[in-house]
Protein backbone atom coordinates (compact mmCIF):
# COMPACT_ATOMS: atom_id res chain seq x y z
CA UNK A 1 0.00 0.00 0.00
CA UNK A 2 1.38 3.88 -0.75
CA UNK A 3 0.21 6.55 1.64
CA UNK A 4 0.42 9.61 0.06
CA UNK A 5 0.29 13.23 1.45
CA UNK A 6 -0.17 16.82 -0.32
CA UNK A 7 -0.77 20.11 0.74
CA UNK A 8 -4.17 21.47 0.32
CA UNK A 9 -5.08 24.66 -1.28
CA UNK A 10 -7.23 26.66 1.24
CA UNK A 11 -5.55 26.24 4.81
CA UNK A 12 -8.56 27.67 6.53
CA UNK A 13 -11.05 25.67 5.13
CA UNK A 14 -8.46 21.78 5.33
CA UNK A 15 -8.19 23.13 8.97
CA UNK A 16 -12.06 22.90 9.75
CA UNK A 17 -12.78 19.99 8.29
CA UNK A 18 -9.24 17.99 9.98
CA UNK A 19 -10.71 18.94 13.01
CA UNK A 20 -14.63 18.16 12.55
CA UNK A 21 -13.18 14.78 11.26
CA UNK A 22 -10.85 14.17 14.04
CA UNK A 23 -13.81 14.16 16.13
CA UNK A 24 -15.75 12.04 14.23
CA UNK A 25 -13.72 9.94 12.35
CA UNK A 26 -13.83 6.94 15.23
CA UNK A 27 -17.73 6.97 15.05
CA UNK A 28 -18.80 7.96 11.31
CA UNK A 29 -19.43 4.24 9.92
CA UNK A 30 -21.60 3.49 13.67
CA UNK A 31 -23.62 7.16 13.34
CA UNK A 32 -23.72 8.38 9.38
CA UNK A 33 -25.42 4.54 7.96
CA UNK A 34 -29.44 5.95 8.98
CA UNK A 35 -29.12 9.14 6.66
CA UNK A 36 -25.79 8.53 3.72
CA UNK A 37 -28.76 7.06 1.76
CA UNK A 38 -27.62 5.46 -1.53
CA UNK A 39 -24.24 4.15 -0.94
CA UNK A 40 -24.84 0.45 -1.61
CA UNK A 41 -27.21 1.05 -4.68
CA UNK A 42 -24.41 3.44 -5.83
CA UNK A 43 -21.92 0.59 -5.74
CA UNK A 44 -24.46 -1.93 -6.86
CA UNK A 45 -25.20 -0.01 -10.40
CA UNK A 46 -21.82 0.34 -10.98
CA UNK A 47 -21.02 -3.43 -11.06
CA UNK A 48 -24.20 -3.34 -13.57
CA UNK A 49 -22.88 -1.09 -16.16
CA UNK A 50 -18.91 -1.98 -15.38
CA UNK A 51 -15.95 -3.72 -14.80
CA UNK A 52 -13.44 -1.51 -13.93
CA UNK A 53 -9.84 -2.55 -13.25
CA UNK A 54 -8.63 1.39 -12.01
CA UNK A 55 -10.80 2.68 -9.12
CA UNK A 56 -10.67 6.24 -7.34
CA UNK A 57 -13.17 7.16 -4.94
CA UNK A 58 -12.67 10.40 -3.90
CA UNK A 59 -13.38 11.79 -0.22
CA UNK A 60 -12.97 8.05 0.43
CA UNK A 61 -13.51 8.48 4.11
CA UNK A 62 -13.38 5.44 6.29
CA UNK A 63 -12.92 3.17 3.26
CA UNK A 64 -16.67 1.82 3.37
CA UNK A 65 -17.02 2.04 -0.18
CA UNK A 66 -13.68 0.79 -1.28
CA UNK A 67 -13.54 -2.54 0.84
CA UNK A 68 -17.18 -3.30 -1.18
CA UNK A 69 -15.97 -2.25 -4.60
CA UNK A 70 -12.84 -4.46 -4.08
CA UNK A 71 -14.99 -7.37 -3.26
CA UNK A 72 -17.02 -6.62 -5.96
CA UNK A 73 -13.61 -6.18 -8.61
CA UNK A 74 -11.06 -8.39 -7.06
CA UNK A 75 -8.69 -7.61 -9.35
CA UNK A 76 -9.05 -3.82 -9.48
CA UNK A 77 -6.76 -1.45 -8.28
CA UNK A 78 -7.86 1.11 -5.68
CA UNK A 79 -7.52 4.30 -4.97
CA UNK A 80 -8.57 6.84 -2.11
CA UNK A 81 -8.62 10.55 -1.56
CA UNK A 82 -9.26 11.86 1.44
CA UNK A 83 -8.52 15.37 3.23
CA UNK A 84 -8.42 14.12 6.80
CA UNK A 85 -6.00 11.79 7.70
CA UNK A 86 -7.87 10.89 10.90
CA UNK A 87 -10.46 8.93 8.35
CA UNK A 88 -8.07 7.45 6.24
CA UNK A 89 -6.37 5.75 9.03
CA UNK A 90 -9.43 4.04 9.75
CA UNK A 91 -9.87 2.89 6.01
CA UNK A 92 -6.26 2.00 6.34
CA UNK A 93 -7.13 -0.21 8.88
CA UNK A 94 -10.36 -1.52 7.53
CA UNK A 95 -8.90 -2.38 4.13
CA UNK A 96 -5.58 -4.00 5.65
CA UNK A 97 -6.38 -7.17 3.75
CA UNK A 98 -6.14 -5.67 0.68
CA UNK A 99 -2.69 -3.27 0.61
CA UNK A 100 -1.48 -4.91 -2.41
CA UNK A 101 -3.58 -3.28 -4.36
CA UNK A 102 -3.93 -0.03 -2.25
CA UNK A 103 -2.80 3.26 -2.68
CA UNK A 104 -4.75 6.25 0.12
CA UNK A 105 -3.93 10.20 -0.80
CA UNK A 106 -4.31 12.92 1.68
CA UNK A 107 -5.10 15.81 -0.41
CA UNK A 108 -7.34 18.20 -1.43
CA UNK A 109 -9.30 16.90 -4.81
CA UNK A 110 -8.50 20.43 -6.52
CA UNK A 111 -6.26 18.94 -9.29
CA UNK A 112 -6.17 15.41 -11.26
CA UNK A 113 -4.20 12.70 -9.46
CA UNK A 114 -3.41 11.90 -13.09
CA UNK A 115 -2.16 8.39 -12.58
CA UNK A 116 -1.03 6.01 -15.66
CA UNK A 117 -3.03 4.71 -17.27
CA UNK A 118 -6.11 6.50 -15.85
CA UNK A 119 -9.27 5.47 -13.92
CA UNK A 120 -11.97 3.16 -15.38
CA UNK A 121 -14.31 4.65 -12.76
CA UNK A 122 -13.98 7.73 -10.00
CA UNK A 123 -16.35 7.76 -7.12
CA UNK A 124 -18.03 10.43 -5.08
CA UNK A 125 -19.81 9.51 -2.18
CA UNK A 126 -21.61 12.15 -0.08
CA UNK A 127 -18.15 14.37 -0.77
CA UNK A 128 -19.56 16.95 -2.97
CA UNK A 129 -21.63 18.51 -1.21
CA UNK A 130 -19.17 19.49 0.99
CA UNK A 131 -16.88 20.78 -1.22
CA UNK A 132 -17.46 24.20 -0.62
CA UNK A 133 -15.34 25.83 -2.58
CA UNK A 134 -13.92 23.32 -4.55
CA UNK A 135 -16.82 20.55 -6.18
CA UNK A 136 -16.33 22.32 -9.23
CA UNK A 137 -13.06 21.81 -9.34
CA UNK A 138 -13.56 17.93 -8.42
CA UNK A 139 -15.57 17.63 -10.88
CA UNK A 140 -12.93 19.09 -13.35
CA UNK A 141 -10.10 16.92 -11.77
CA UNK A 142 -12.10 13.86 -12.25
CA UNK A 143 -13.09 13.99 -16.01
CA UNK A 144 -9.12 14.52 -16.29
CA UNK A 145 -8.25 12.00 -14.44
CA UNK A 146 -11.19 9.63 -16.30
CA UNK A 147 -10.34 7.24 -19.13
CA UNK A 148 -11.86 7.90 -22.79
CA UNK A 149 -14.41 5.13 -21.97
CA UNK A 150 -14.29 5.84 -17.64
CA UNK A 151 -17.42 5.90 -15.71
CA UNK A 152 -18.52 8.51 -12.81
CA UNK A 153 -20.27 7.62 -10.27
CA UNK A 154 -22.01 9.98 -7.39
CA UNK A 155 -24.23 9.55 -4.80
CA UNK A 156 -25.36 12.71 -2.75
CA UNK A 157 -27.51 15.10 -0.84
CA UNK A 158 -29.49 17.12 -3.07
CA UNK A 159 -31.63 19.73 -2.39
CA UNK A 160 -34.49 20.36 1.14
CA UNK A 161 -37.26 22.63 1.44
CA UNK A 162 -36.37 23.74 4.93
CA UNK A 163 -34.09 26.49 5.65
CA UNK A 164 -33.30 25.62 9.10
CA UNK A 165 -32.51 21.95 7.85
CA UNK A 166 -30.23 23.48 5.21
CA UNK A 167 -29.02 25.54 7.80
CA UNK A 168 -28.20 22.65 10.29
CA UNK A 169 -26.38 20.80 7.95
CA UNK A 170 -24.39 24.06 6.51
CA UNK A 171 -23.04 23.70 10.21
CA UNK A 172 -21.83 20.45 9.67
CA UNK A 173 -19.76 21.21 6.13
CA UNK A 174 -22.74 20.34 3.95
CA UNK A 175 -24.83 22.15 0.84
CA UNK A 176 -28.12 21.63 -0.22
CA UNK A 177 -28.93 23.35 -2.86
CA UNK A 178 -29.33 21.01 -5.99
CA UNK A 179 -26.58 22.25 -7.57
CA UNK A 180 -24.68 18.86 -8.46
CA UNK A 181 -26.97 17.14 -10.60
CA UNK A 182 -27.33 19.83 -12.81
CA UNK A 183 -23.64 20.65 -13.33
CA UNK A 184 -22.73 16.60 -13.42
CA UNK A 185 -25.56 16.37 -16.25
CA UNK A 186 -24.46 18.84 -18.27
CA UNK A 187 -20.47 17.72 -18.55
CA UNK A 188 -20.93 14.16 -18.33
CA UNK A 189 -22.87 12.05 -20.31
CA UNK A 190 -25.69 10.51 -18.53
CA UNK A 191 -26.31 6.77 -18.09
CA UNK A 192 -28.45 6.42 -15.66
CA UNK A 193 -29.33 9.17 -12.84
CA UNK A 194 -32.53 9.95 -10.09
CA UNK A 195 -33.41 11.65 -6.85
CA UNK A 196 -34.83 10.14 -4.24
CA UNK A 197 -36.80 11.77 -0.90
CA UNK A 198 -35.64 10.91 2.37
CA UNK A 199 -36.94 10.82 6.48
CA UNK A 200 -40.22 12.33 5.04
CA UNK A 201 -39.15 14.55 2.18
CA UNK A 202 -36.88 16.42 4.41
CA UNK A 203 -34.58 16.31 1.88
CA UNK A 204 -33.81 14.84 -1.40
CA UNK A 205 -30.72 13.05 -2.15
CA UNK A 206 -29.54 11.78 -6.08
CA UNK A 207 -27.80 8.98 -7.90
CA UNK A 208 -25.56 9.67 -11.25
CA UNK A 209 -23.80 7.28 -12.89
CA UNK A 210 -22.37 9.08 -16.22
CA UNK A 211 -19.15 8.95 -18.47
CA UNK A 212 -16.77 11.71 -19.86
CA UNK A 213 -17.40 13.68 -22.34
CA UNK A 214 -15.77 10.88 -25.01
CA UNK A 215 -18.22 8.60 -23.77
CA UNK A 216 -20.48 7.27 -26.16
CA UNK A 217 -23.48 4.94 -25.91
CA UNK A 218 -25.58 4.01 -23.22
CA UNK A 219 -24.29 1.00 -20.96
CA UNK A 220 -26.36 0.65 -17.95
CA UNK A 221 -28.96 -2.25 -17.71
Amino acid sequence: MNLISQPAVRQEKRQSLERYYRVHAKTYDLTRWSFLLGREALVRQVAACSSPIRILEVGCGTGKNLLHLGRLFPHSQLWGLDLSADMLTVAQKKLHHQVHRLTLIQAAYDQPVEAEPPFDLVVFSYALSMFNPGWEQALAAASRDLAPQGVIAVVDFHDSGSRIFKHWMNLNHVRLDGHLLPHLKSHFSPQEWFVRPAFGGLWTYFIFIGRGARGGKAFCR
